[in-house]
């Protein structure tokens, strides 16, 4: 076949080589000239996607895949449209559909009679249909019937997107029946399975809009639970991670892990544009708003440590926070939790700087953060990101350091056991002085995205 993938971001780029592999001719089309330019010359063009990089040069080179600004002229001349272009809200909610709208525009330029359109970034329920539809007949001249249509949600994680594709049932909704046979035949055609699974054709392209929005929102929502046992879990001197182990051995209890923030294109996005749909869901609003507070309730417990180990406000205190990405060895700042831990610790009066291993100082500064200078003392650290590298750290490291809180439960317990140094991790209980190495606040990050 001939593709198209229109978005060739962390999800698009994955998916287009992904159907090369397949043998297929693929044309990827994205507006950035310079994303387009190194993906014509065999080269990713953002870091840590497992297996890309090699992947891209073979299908370029085997001929298989090239790139274009040309949006239009790329849909002309497929026999399959797939979009992943981003489709952000704002804090109330409503989407933006800006992005999306002007590329469907530019695929209906090109749409012909027979060509499947393929819509994977994630969508309030209803959107293929009542939005996107209507926008691709009039923008093509077609009829409705004249070409296939169907949503079928991206369920990846960026980092490990092959594998992934390879591993979890591909979802398909149709706007009709002949759009979903469509579809089905196309994925069957593109991906590789593991055995057992495969294309699920789900009836309707709404109800596979809504299993995308459910399935993130569960997440979400389990993860607010997570937090709430892990604050009450601090008032009573009780490890909430013992407690969730031991809950999960019955088979009826999934409870996922705790943490400092919930973070990513995804987990914290998704649920809003749930409500978006459903403005009643009150659930799903009480899950966003508490998760939204687990920076600050981090600052909480940072604030009662320091003032018991040091005798002193956060006023005026040297504060390090060590990760700028949303999740551990993934470079990605998307609603990542180090933005609201900054403000928090801002509003306190500390004055809070920021490292992280896959970042440089200059990247810091552009994203708005203050870069930590190698060496630097510290009087205070919050852990944000559960980076590898922070399991081996210990208060040598940190000059000056009198108290850690752990937002993800990465660092080694033993390594902290010094004396005048409080250790504190979110959810494990009753808070430690100063040289206890063991203390309060709201556990770590599995479970977070």
């Amino acid at each position: 076949m001939r593709v198209c993938v229109v978005g060739l971001g962390k999800i698009g780029l994955p998916l287009a080589v992904q159907y090369a592999s397949r043998g297929h001719r693929v044309v990827g089309a994205d507006i950035s000239p310079e994303v387009v330019r190194l993906v014509g010359e065999g080269r990713e063009p953002f870091p840590g996607e497992a297996g890309l990089d090699v992947a891209l040069k073979r299908a370029v080179t085997e001929g298989l895949l090239t790139a274009t600004v040309d949006t239009a002229a790329a849909a002309a001349a497929a026999d399959a449209v797939v979009i992943v272009v981003p489709l952000l809200v704002d804090g109330d909610g409503v989407p933006d559909f800006r992005a999306m709208d002007a590329a469907t525009a530019a695929v209906a330029r090109g749409l012909r009679v027979g060509t499947l359109v393929a819509y994977e970034t994630t969508l309030p329920v209803g959107t293929t249909r009542g939005r996107f539809a209507p926008m691709l007949a009039a923008g093509s001249g077609l009829a409705a019937d004249e070409f296939s249509l169907v949503f079928s949600p991206e369920r990846v994680l960026t980092g490990r997107v092959f594998a992934d594709l390879r591993r979890y049932p591909k979802l398909v909704g149709g706007v009709d029946a002949d759009s979903a046979r469509h579809g089905v035949a196309f994925y069957q055609a593109v991906l590789d399975f593991d055995e057992g699974v495969g294309v699920r054709d789900l009836g309707s392209a709404e109800a596979a809009e809504l299993a995308k929005l459910a399935e993130t929102t569960y997440r979400d929502v389990n993860i607010a639970l997570a937090n709430q046992f892990a604050r009450y879990a601090d008032t009573l001197g009780v490890d909430v991670e013992q407690v969730i182990d031991a809950c999960n051995t019955q088979p009826y209890s999934h409870i996922h892990r705790p943490g400092i923030a919930v973070g990513g294109h995804c987990i914290p996005v998704y649920p809003r544009m749930y409500l978006w749909n459903d403005p009643g869901a009150t659930v799903v609003r009480s899950a966003r708003e508490a998760n939204e507070g687990m920076p600050g309730y981090a600052v909480e417990r940072l604030a009662a440590a320091y003032g018991e180990t040091c005798g002193a406000s956060l006023t005026g205190a040297r504060v390090l926070v060590l990760g700028a990405a949303y999740r551990g060895g993934v470079k990605e700042t998307a609603c990542s939790g180090v933005f609201p831990t900054v403000a928090a610790l801002r509003a306190r009066g500390a004055v809070p700087t920021v490292a992280d291993p896959l970042y440089s100082d200059a990247e810091l500064t552009a994203l708005g953060l203050t870069p930590h200078r190698a060496g630097a003392p510290a009087d205070a650290v919050i852990v944000q990101a559960d980076h590898v590298e922070y399991a081996s750290l210990c208060p040598a490291d940190l000059p000056g350091v009198r108290v850690l809180v752990d937002g993800r439960r990465v660092t080694d317990p033993e390594r902290w056991r010094a004396p005048g140094v409080a250790r504190v991790v979110l959810g494990a209980g009753a808070g430690a002085g100063a040289g206890a190495g063991v203390g309060a606040g709201v556990g770590a990050g599995a479970g977070v995205a």
